[in-house]
């Protein structure tokens, strides 16, 4: 501004001094407040004047210079009477959105600790949850296994030991049936070379055998239960193959390896038909035990896994209009849903406590501009949430509206 003035000529200087007199203070004023706002200091009272006074200063400067320059168009403004007191409570609203925008900050702050204090409240809540529920993971195990295995459903308990059986008796019977399967391997290929695949494919073979002499004891039980004579005198034949085939080939072997035990302990010489005997004895009495004690319960769930059917009791089928448990995740999704619904309203009331308080200087400055062209204000402050600020468009159809009419041109 001096070097402007310095590059008049004289005779005029005092008349461009006297006309910018009310405009050649504010620079001044602006390189005074510049060096107020910023100059250096502690961390803290550099960041308190940036939050709270920069944006109040730069509305000040555009007021000062808005009302400053409006002293030039009095003199040929229209309308000075309304003018004037439109300038004046311009100046009231931008004090106010000053005042405002102090109080908003200091809300926007608090507001911002007490979610942070919140927020770490509830993560410490959640740590401590967690360590909780790892803490007690052994019990409520315990308890949700108890109270599983006392509601009716899949055996789970008879399943595996069936299976487990049948596992241990194909291992007793593979090794005892061993040499004799070796032996006549070896004689029909003549070598010993394949002797050592004989174990495990042994081993599969009566794994299936014994399984498959429970299904056919489950069938037979199944058949009486319905009293289905003709089926009932098939499954009896069956079973009786069965029983011959195992006590031949599985349980007199077993009963011949015990042979010495026995021939020393009682003194009895076996012969055929006692060693046969005790294997039919052994198998009706193996078979029997297993059978009461979880061969009952564990063989429908293996036939029902092998044939990929649903279990279905016929003594106790489904009502129609039984509703099915909810899934286990649905309850966590709705909670997860609904902590998202929260902190999207609570984000949208923070972007209001940040953002209002700053529209209401940008609006106080830009009703100064509007004042000093147009001769009105623009906004009503203050704005009490964000959907009161007009859209740009809206702001440009109500002045057009609102503009006077021009006078016909004559000739």
């Amino acid at each position: 501004m001096f070097e402007f003035i310095e590059g008049i000529p004289e005779p005029w200087r005092q008349q461009v001094e006297l006309l910018i007199a009310p405009l050649a203070w504010i620079p001044r004023l602006q390189h005074a407040m510049w060096d107020f706002l910023f100059a250096p200091g502690p961390l803290w009272l550099v960041a308190v004047k940036i939050i709270f006074l920069v944006f109040p200063a730069m509305l000040a400067v555009a007021a000062i210079w808005c009302t400053q320059l409006s002293l030039y168009t009095l003199p040929f403004r229209s309308g000075r009477a309304h003018f004037i007191p439109t300038m004046m409570l311009t100046w009231w609203d931008a004090v106010r959105a000053v005042w405002l925008y102090w109080v908003g900050m200091f809300r926007f702050v608090g507001v911002a600790i007490g979610w942070g204090v919140a927020f770490g409240t509830f993560v410490a809540k959640l740590l401590l949850e967690v360590i909780r529920q790892i803490a007690l993971m052994p019990f409520t195990m315990t308890g949700r296994m108890t109270q599983s295995y006392f509601t009716p459903g899949v055996p789970w308990i008879a399943f595996v030991m069936l299976i487990f059986w049948c596992a241990l008796e194909a291992a007793i019977f593979t090794y005892t049936l061993m040499p004799t399967a070796t032996e006549l391997l070896a004689d029909l290929v003549g070598g010993e070379s394949t002797a050592r695949f004989m174990g495990p494919v042994l081993y599969c073979f009566l794994l299936l055998l014994i399984m498959g002499s429970f299904a056919c004891i489950q069938a037979l039980m199944d058949a009486v239960r319905k009293r289905e004579w003709k089926f009932i005198v098939q499954m009896v034949a069956v079973e009786l193959s069965v029983m011959f085939f195992e006590v031949m080939f599985l349980y007199r072997e077993l009963i011949d390896a015990m042979t010495p035990w026995i021939v020393q302990t009682t003194g009895v010489k076996m012969g055929l038909t006692l060693t046969l005997s005790l294997s039919a004895f052994g198998w009706i009495g193996v078979r029997g035990m297993t059978w009461f004690l979880f061969g009952q319960y564990g063989t429908p769930p293996m036939l029902a896994f092998i044939s990929r059917k649903p279990m279905v009791e016929d003594a106790a089928p489904r009502p129609a209009d039984a509703v099915p448990a909810p899934a286990w995740w649905r309850q966590p999704a709705a909670e997860l849903k609904q902590e998202l619904e929260w902190l999207h309203a609570k984000s949208e009331e923070l972007v209001d406590y940040l953002v209002l308080p700053v529209l209401q200087l940008a609006a106080a400055a830009l009703n100064f501009g509007m004042v000093l062209v147009a001769s009105r204000q623009v906004f009503s402050l203050p704005f009490k949430d964000r959907n009161q600020i007009t859209e740009t468009w809206q702001i440009l159809k109500a002045l057009h509206t609102q503009a006077p009419p021009r006078k016909p041109a004559t000739l």
